[in-house]
């Protein structure tokens, strides 16, 4: 058995608007729009008349792996709590890598995003770690995160 990870997906009440702004502020790439309705879309989300339409968006730094980011937004939306608190049951957050945590952070808020908390930094026995929560302009959070290694402090990536 094989088994690879695929995609992950949120539901908007604006799919544009919410992909414009992980275009924006995150480079996430567009691949192709979706319009999806009918008998196989029903059958396989348990939905009556569903009707959804989207966008995938291919993950920065990943693009040749094609891993994704789906953004649908279905015709009829069910309300929920937003999770703006990191520590509600189900999925947390999706996180980002980023190089400059104050000027990723200026980028989304000027796009819709809002802050949780504030910047935090830890120094750790393999570097230091600084992030922050945010969420999107939809409420679904987001980690903005850098690591700076200690031995090769101009290489964020070089904790992976």
């Amino acid at each position: 058995m094989s088994v690879r990870y695929s995609h992950t997906n949120l539901i908007a009440r604006n799919w544009k608007t919410l992909a414009d702004f992980y275009i924006q502020v995150f480079d996430c790439k567009p691949t192709y729009t979706t319009h999806l309705s009918g008998e196989y879309l029903e059958k396989g989300t348990g939905i009556k008349s569903a009707v959804l339409d989207g966008t995938n968006l291919l993950l920065p730094g990943y693009e040749n792996q094609q891993l994704k980011l789906e953004i649908f937004q279905y015709s009829e939306l069910l309300e929920k709590a937003l999770p703006t608190v990191p520590n509600r049951l189900g999925y947390g957050h999706i996180a980002f890598l980023v190089d400059n945590i104050q000027k990723t952070l200026k980028k989304a808020l000027e796009h819709g995003g809002k802050k949780i908390g504030e910047i935090a930094t830890q120094e750790y026995k393999r570097g230091i770690s600084t992030y922050i929560y945010i969420t999107d302009p939809e409420g679904n959070i987001i980690e903005l995160q850098n690591w700076l290694p200690k031995y090769f402090p101009h290489s964020f990536f070089g904790i992976m």
